[in-house]
């Protein structure tokens, strides 16, 4: 029994540690901009004005509501992208507290996946914008949303560990991993559509987690389509298998990490 209390105790503490440092975080990020929160807003929204302007203008794609496309899209893949690279430093850049004090360092990179979710919510209110603008009426299958976000946290948790515990050992990876995140962004139709990809390479988005992810949103808040049994199980495959890996990885070598840092 005391077991039980000790380690709902210690979960009450590193949650109490998350938010405070989610806190934290949001205020630095803020302080200093004139616009505040309203960045978070308009810098997805500005996005999409570009490139619908670039895009829509040099290729003539034919997708219809092509500016909630890509910001849907964008919007998302920015979520993994930067949780991602935000805790893959996160180890590196606490090593002051880490060489002070005992405490649990998984906490430091769950907190960035979690800070940089909050940003995505705001971001939606652009997303929504974009949905009245263009007289997209909502439907019952956003409803499916937060499953997509649990898809999205577990998946950016899992490479966010990954990433925290190569970047200690390797530091190569702070500079690899920004090159892959370039590259995964032209690799999924983002601003192109899936039809014009070729053969070979629509054979490989099969194994792209978020060309999936990407395609999920899409389907339930631009194409009113329900998510099948089939990609749900894919989705949720990719996420928890990415999630166990970095777990493990994680566990394996923390113990290691203040020779490191």
């Amino acid at each position: 029994m005391k077991q039980g209390t000790h380690h709902s105790n210690e979960m009450q503490r590193n949650w109490h540690t998350i938010t405070s440092l989610v806190s934290r975080d949001f205020k630095l990020k803020y302080r200093r901009s004139a616009l505040g929160v309203l960045w978070s807003v308009l810098n997805p929204l500005l996005m999409m004005v570009v490139l619908t302007a670039v895009f829509s203008s040099f290729f003539k794609f034919d997708i219809e509501n092509f500016p909630l496309y890509l910001i849907l899209g964008n919007t998302l893949f920015a979520l993994m992208a930067d949780s991602t690279t935000s805790a893959m430093n996160s180890i590196i850049d606490s090593a002051p507290l880490i060489k002070k004090i005992r405490i649990n360092k998984m906490i430091f990179p769950v907190e960035k996946v979690l800070f940089t979710l909050v940003n995505y919510m705001l971001s939606l209110i652009a997303v929504a914008a974009v949905m009245i603008y263009f007289q997209i009426a909502p439907t019952l299958n956003l409803l499916y949303m937060p499953l997509l976000l649990i898809f999205m946290l577990l998946f950016s948790t899992g490479l966010g560990l990954l990433l925290s515990s190569l970047a200690v050992f390797f530091r190569d990876v702070l500079h690899l991993w920004s090159v892959v995140i370039t590259a995964w962004t032209y690799a999924t139709p983002l601003f192109y559509p899936i039809e014009i990809v070729p053969d070979w390479m629509l054979q490989a988005e099969a194994f792209n987690p978020m060309y999936h992810y990407v395609t999920y949103l899409r389907d339930i808040a631009l194409w009113n389509v329900t998510p099948g049994l089939t990609e749900n199980l894919i989705c949720f495959g990719m996420a928890i298998s990415t999630f166990l890996i970095g777990l493990l990885v994680f566990k394996k070598t923390q113990n290691k990490f203040i020779l490191y840092v």
